[in-house]
């Protein structure tokens, strides 16, 4: 049995990071860890390809060659989605289909073949003892969770590394919280599940052996979830995995804000050798906040708990969204005082959007309020519902926000804030590579030559080399990804 794995395109988003891709030669952002991890769950004797649409084409001899092509996906992937069904339906070949964006719509996805859906540990199993009995049937589903310690270590040698700018593993599933928007819990439940020390230590094995160097991102939706294993069993052992291997890796993850509530915990990460992290602020607005059951973020003050994360030794990155029924016409002057006071560069700031399925979704649902199918990208200009503020102003407010925070002036400001507040601890070793230095070199060609934000790249560059010599690295990518940021509201704002 030829099995084809294919993953489908990212349009041009915040998070696909493609205009700084460039700088380093690489063609995405990070490999598909999903279908990588169904491939190892495939019978060995099964030959298997990986066709990953960021990387390069999915030609016809692909399809050719298939006896049946698995395809997972989010929803941001929907469009490409589309056209990798019709090109499958057209080469006759059978489609194996899972993931967020099949096990939250797969009403809309009829044509394909095979649904096998919410976790594959579980799901995956029951289709293949059909398939191999020639009795595979339309859809597969469950609504128990799996065991984390039963997944398999990902098929690293069906991609290749270089083309990467990143590595993702994952440690755990599940999020102890319920915020209304979120589709975490509907995906992976509130219970976090983890796999064990072995487990993650032989991943990391797994990729380093590839020969891989470099970032590596645990995908986890709130990687803290369960504290006690992390301090007593996970960052220990990747300190120690880390300083026997001499330092290859630094690591990123996603965690709430409660993170910055327990000072021996970020110490553990910053040890093991994390030095970002993630965080779903959301809003400063606390009617909004209780609105969306996002209960943790309340009651705090979520400034100095971002500049605590960030002394700590943890560069801050934050998501952010507009549009709650409770926000007041003031909120988007409100949003734009925060991030630029907090330091933190990499805001993701978007227009609520509900998500299928989602208790907000339902919520609207029964409000008659729901306008269309959303893209999944909450950083389109449109909201697929109706807000309680006027539409108009609305979006008319969320692409102030945004010509704001990555204006150069607004932006470059906003690094030079998080660098003098930044207490970098991480014991670290840098891999000086060719394609770093390139970088560098294409910066100050691209940013600091011909960019529009040129005066604003040598200000930052020369405040960085007197002030805070060590942070040249880190300021030379925040102003990467600045040109990305710019590169994508640009094109969207016409």
């Amino acid at each position: 049995m030829k099995a084809l794995l294919v993953y489908p395109e990212f349009p041009d988003t915040f998070w696909s990071f493609r205009h700084a891709l460039k700088f380093i030669n690489r063609k995405a952002s990070s490999p598909p860890l999903g279908l990588l991890t169904i491939a190892a769950m495939l019978p060995d004797d099964w030959e298997k390809k990986l066709v990953d649409m960021n990387v390069e084409a999915l030609r016809d001899d692909h399809l050719g060659w298939a006896d049946v092509v698995f395809v997972s996906a989010m929803s941001v992937q929907k469009e490409s989605v589309k056209g990798v069904i019709a090109r499958c339906r057209t080469a006759g070949v059978r489609i194996v289909a899972g993931g967020p964006l099949f096990t939250t719509e797969h009403e809309a996805y009829g044509e394909v073949d095979h649904l096998v859906l919410n976790e594959a540990e579980i799901t995956l199993p029951r289709f293949l003892e059909d398939f191999r009995n020639g009795v595979a049937g339309h859809f597969y589903a469950t609504d128990q969770w799996a065991d984390l310690r039963t997944t398999p270590v990902p098929l690293w040698w069906l991609v290749n590394m270089k083309k990467y700018a990143s590595i993702n593993i994952q440690y755990s599933r599940g999020c102890p919280f319920n915020c209304e928007f979120c589709d975490i819990t509907l995906l992976c439940g509130r219970v976090p599940r983890t796999k064990d020390r072995d487990q993650i230590v032989g991943e990391l094995d797994s990729v380093y052996a590839r020969g891989f160097r470099g970032q590596v991102f645990f995908v986890d939706d709130n990687f803290i979830g369960n504290k006690k294993k992390l301090r007593e069993e996970i960052l220990p052992a990747i300190a120690v995995w880390m300083e026997r291997r001499k330092h290859p890796f630094s690591f990123n993850t996603q965690a709430s804000i409660e993170l910055s509530d327990h000072e021996d915990l970020m110490r553990l990460m910053v040890q093991a050798g994390f030095d970002v992290v993630f965080v779903g602020i959301e809003t400063p607005n606390e009617q909004s906040l209780a609105e969306c059951s996002k209960f943790n973020n309340r009651d705090r003050d979520l400034l100095a708990s971002v500049r605590k994360i960030q002394q700590a030794g943890l560069e801050v990155q934050g998501g952010f969204i507009v549009g709650f029924d409770n926000d007041p016409v003031t909120i988007f002057d409100t949003q734009i005082r925060f991030i630029q006071r907090s330091g933190v560069v990499t805001a993701m700031v978007g227009v609520l959007i509900a998500l299928p399925r989602t208790q907000l979704y339902e919520r609207l649902k029964k409000e008659k309020r729901l306008l269309k199918e959303t893209t999944g990208n909450n950083t389109d200009f449109a909201t697929n519902f109706i807000p309680k503020m006027d539409y108009d102003l609305l979006i008319d407010g969320y692409k102030r926000v945004l010509r704001t925070l990555y204006s150069p002036a607004q932006y470059y400001e906003r690094v030079r804030t998080f660098l003098k507040g930044f207490i970098p601890k991480q014991k670290k070793v840098f891999h000086i590579r060719a394609n770093y230095l390139g970088a560098f070199a294409k910066s100050i060609l691209i940013l600091g030559i011909v960019g529009k934000e040129r005066f604003q790249y040598w200000r930052l560059l020369i405040w960085t080399l007197s002030r805070r010599p060590r942070l040249l690295p880190q300021a030379v990518t925040l102003a990467i990804y600045g040109y990305h940021f710019r590169k994508v509201f640009e094109k969207r704002f016409g």
